[in-house]
């Protein structure tokens, strides 16, 4: 077992460090200095602020810090990938920091990436909160789904789920009718199902036309819509009576595992934060 460290889980808008020792969280601290707040020239300078704050121990960073958008990039693993192949491409770029690489698929025609999902994907296998072999999905604007074999990350699929929801919200036809709150309501339901016949893109005109004529009650098309989306979204990755577990919680579960149940799988919700301090700390460990 190595010594104590900071581990960085560090997204586009957000940031949560946490201080490990002996596989236990000592410390954890959370704040919106994601990526898109911190100027290409300021990383140095806050990685050294978060270090001091803690210690002065070392750091392992991991999510957007390490894209092209961040402070370095860390490149990218080819799935299949697991622990070993993402410690063996740890990029450094200074002294006592270390960054985890991203993982990336490219074949048969079909690319894909991923940056940070892979430690907290990893982690769930890694600490027996998911299968070695399994269907995992983590939600959220681009929802990841990967299949696990042998406790590696062997394929992965990214849909832009909540990215389309905030777009056809904010500038779509049907944004005007998408008030009111979202959650795992009758309103949801019935757009899950409406999800079964594959026509998206006529569904969603339908909102607009139901509007008109009066036929859905108002502030309810956004629970609608949301579940014509993520009802599309699992009919289109999971085998009836197929189990997925679910890195998510709050509405962001409830909504994932009414969907799946509605198209005909099982959601198991698994803690994220549990799954990325073990990939995490795995990931450290087998770098020293």
């Amino acid at each position: 077992m190595s010594g104590p460290f900071i581990a960085v889980d560090w997204g586009t808008t957000n940031r949560r460090a946490y201080v490990i020792e002996g596989c236990e969280v000592v410390v954890t601290e959370r704040d919106e200095q994601g990526i898109l707040s911190v100027p290409a020239s300021g990383f140095p300078a806050a990685v050294a602020d978060l270090r001091e704050r803690h210690g002065g121990l070392p750091m392992l960073l991991a999510g957007m810090v390490g894209s092209n958008r961040g402070w370095h990039d860390a490149g990218y693993v080819a799935a299949p990938a697991g622990i070993g192949e993402l410690a063996d491409k740890l990029v450094s770029p200074v002294e006592g920091v270390a960054i985890v690489p991203g993982v990336c698929r490219d074949r048969g025609g079909r690319q894909d990436v991923m940056r940070g999902e892979e430690v907290q994907l990893l982690g769930a296998v890694a600490a027996g909160l998911a299968p070695a072999d399994a269907l995992l999905c983590q939600p959220g604007t681009h929802a990841k789904w990967a299949v696990m074999r042998g406790g590696a990350l062997a394929d992965f699929t990214t849909a832009m789920t909540g990215e389309m929801f905030a777009m056809l919200k904010a500038h779509s036809l049907i944004g005007a009718e998408m008030a009111g709150e979202v959650d795992a309501d009758e309103e949801f339901r019935k757009g899950v199902e409406a999800s079964a016949d594959g026509d998206l893109l006529a569904a969603l005109f339908g909102v607009r036309a139901a509007s008109v004529l009066g036929a859905r009650a108002p502030g309810a098309a956004a629970a609608y819509v949301s579940g014509l989306l993520l009802g599309t979204d699992c009919r289109a990755r999971i085998e009836p009576g197929q189990t997925v577990h679910l890195l998510a919680d709050g509405l962001l579960a409830r909504l994932y595992s009414a969907a799946i149940s509605i198209a005909g799988g099982e959601a198991v919700v698994v803690d994220s934060h549990a799954s990325f301090v073990a990939g995490i700390t795995r990931i450290w460990d087998r770098k020293s």
